[in-house]
């Protein structure tokens, strides 16, 4: 078993820097003047070079841009020689929620859009370079038009990969797969969703053209060598672990209600805590309240509604419609929004702007669960 990598030095990132396209790199620079994150840094090396990866770095610090950014430099370079990419899925990502995996389809939109700028601003040619999302969500329509023109990175789930591999004419649009990206994969290591993802995963290795190079993204995992061996697998040498911790700097505070606890909450209490956290709402600009099922998030955001205004508040679970989860997802970004109230539906990492503040009721079962939450 490998043993954990030391921290990287900035000769090591500018040095990888340095070999990915005129354009990636240019690009990166000119977005990011503080030069690439500890995460980035430890990763790209490892990455490059076609090594399984593990990465552990708490939000923000550029993870998922880790292991995309490699991908797309690949992309350039193959279009810079001569070769063609149109139709091809070299890049599959997987992400344990719907809303997650949109989330980063969006984000992605942006930067291939700057980056085609700087090629052009280079004198290179663009790489037409297709993305598109595969969740249960996705239309009939859109999944043929999938199949029909497979995406240079197809962003997706666990289960809408397994579907994939189980259908033949998609499973064919997977055999040129280079890189598969698995996102928060402490969110799939903790039950059998993770034994299902690790067949999907010998499967896809099954049916591409040579096995592709995984890479694991978590912002909160322990054991970590438990972590890269579901990543890779019995069969694969243990991948390059780049942990670069998984603590930020946070102010936490516990409050409690000021009457005596009991067994079952009263509704004095209960409206003493809604009172509490309408207050502290009011003090931010933006807030998510997370709460542990999707009855609590539809019953706390009315209530807070009343003390706030109705159109200040909304409620995001599974089980609303993707028209509406997107809806409110986007007020929140645009600051139309003082609160969302939330299920496990916003808690991996999803870009929903600037959040000023996290309230938490009762008990998230999980200090995993909780500083992915408040990160």
């Amino acid at each position: 078993m490998s043993s954990l990598p030391s921290t990287p030095t900035l000769s090591t990132a500018s040095g990888i820097l340095e070999r990915f396209h005129p354009a990636v790199r240019v690009w990166f620079e000119r977005r990011f003047h503080d030069g690439p994150t500890e995460a980035q840094a430890g990763g790209w090396p490892a990455i490059v070079a076609g090594r399984h990866t593990l990465v552990c770095a708490p939000t923000g610090s550029g993870k998922t841009l880790a292991g995309f950014l490699a991908a797309i430099d690949v992309l350039y370079r193959a279009h810079e020689a001569g070769e063609p990419i149109e139709g091809a899925t070299q890049v599959v990502y997987l992400s344990p929620l719907k809303a997650l995996a949109v989330d980063v389809h969006t984000n992605l939109e942006q930067p291939l859009a700057e980056i085609a700028e700087v090629a052009r601003e280079l004198g290179f040619e663009p790489a037409p370079i297709t993305v598109a999302v595969r969740t249960g969500d996705s239309t009939s329509s859109q999944r043929q038009t999938m199949i029909r023109r497979p995406p240079n990175l197809l962003v997706t789930t666990p289960e809408s990969l397994y579907l994939y591999l189980t259908a033949e004419r998609s499973r064919e649009t997977l055999a040129t797969v280079e890189t598969v990206i698995v996102d928060e994969i402490h969110a799939l290591a903790r039950d059998k969703r993770g034994s299902h993802l690790a067949l999907s995963l010998e499967r896809l290795q099954a049916v591409t053209r040579r096995p592709p190079v995984r890479i694991g993204l978590s912002a909160t995992v322990r054991p970590i060598e438990t972590a890269a061996r579901l990543l890779v697998g019995a069969g694969e040498p243990f991948p390059a672990v780049v942990d670069s911790g998984h603590r930020r700097r946070l102010d936490l505070s516990l409050e409690l209600p000021d009457g005596e606890l009991e067994a079952a909450i009263s509704g004095d209490h209960w409206s003493e805590i809604v009172d509490r956290i309408a207050a502290h709402v009011a003090g931010h600009r933006t807030t998510l309240v997370f709460v542990n099922t999707r009855k609590l998030s539809e019953r706390v955001a009315h209530q807070l509604g009343e003390r706030l205004g109705q159109d200040q508040v909304a409620a995001h679970h599974g089980s609303l419609s993707r028209e509406r989860r997107q809806r409110v997802e986007h007020r929140l970004r645009a600051g139309d929004l003082r609160a969302l109230v939330a299920t496990a539906s916003l808690e991996l990492g999803i870009d929903v702007g600037p959040v000023e503040l996290v309230c938490q009721i009762g008990s998230p079962h999980s200090i995993a669960t909780f500083l992915q939450r408040v990160g």
